[in-house]
């Protein structure tokens, strides 16, 4: 059974998690037979490791991990792929891949690119 792990940076404010959550709970409506649970590098939890493991337990034997970075500084070319090999060595079982960073795909960026163009006019924002 394949699983996704939506991976990210991480933040102490509970409201920056909204959006990743969101994407979860997306991919399971899409999708209801595939396993998603999200993970943070950083600040929260639960960690790759943590959510690699829940999955691992609940049967899944692939690993789907996206990077939920849209620039590809430190953390997606370094930090990431250590933790990916450490996962591979505590689950030698189990096939672990690594998507490319959303912010390298281009389909993100041209949907970003029609959201600047065309903002939802239902949506407020404050500038702090």
């Amino acid at each position: 059974m394949k699983a996704i792990i939506l991976f990210a940076h991480g933040s102490r404010d509970p409201l920056w998690h909204g959006p990743i959550k969101s994407i979860a709970n997306r991919i399971g409506q899409k999708n209801s037979t595939t396993p998603v649970r999200c993970a943070y590098l950083e600040l929260t939890q639960p960690t790759l490791h943590e959510s690699a493991a829940e999955l691992v337990q609940l049967g899944c034997t692939e690993l789907q991990i996206t990077p939920l970075f849209l620039g590809v500084g430190k953390h997606a070319r370094e930090d990431l792929p250590l933790l990916v090999d450490q996962l591979k060595i505590s689950f030698p079982n189990i096939m672990i891949n690594c998507a490319p960073s959303v912010g390298e795909d281009p389909r993100v960026l041209d949907l970003i690119a029609d959201v600047a163009l065309n903002p939802a006019s239902n949506l407020t924002s404050k500038v702090v």
